[in-house]
């Protein structure tokens, strides 16, 4: 990767594009369903129960 600069958290401080999701239930969660709200965590993580 030369001459590149690797950021280790390319959003860490950005705003998050907008999305929604679907939730159990059959629901959507979408990111502008929190406007206002003091602080929405976001988590990823490897499909659940596997190796990643």
């Amino acid at each position: 990767m030369a001459g590149k600069t690797v950021e280790p958290h390319p959003l860490t401080g950005r705003a998050a594009p907008a999305f929604n999701l679907p939730a159990s239930g059959g629901q959507k969660v979408r990111l502008s369903g929190f406007k206002g709200k003091k602080a929405v965590a976001l988590y990823f993580y490897p499909k659940d129960m596997t190796s990643g």
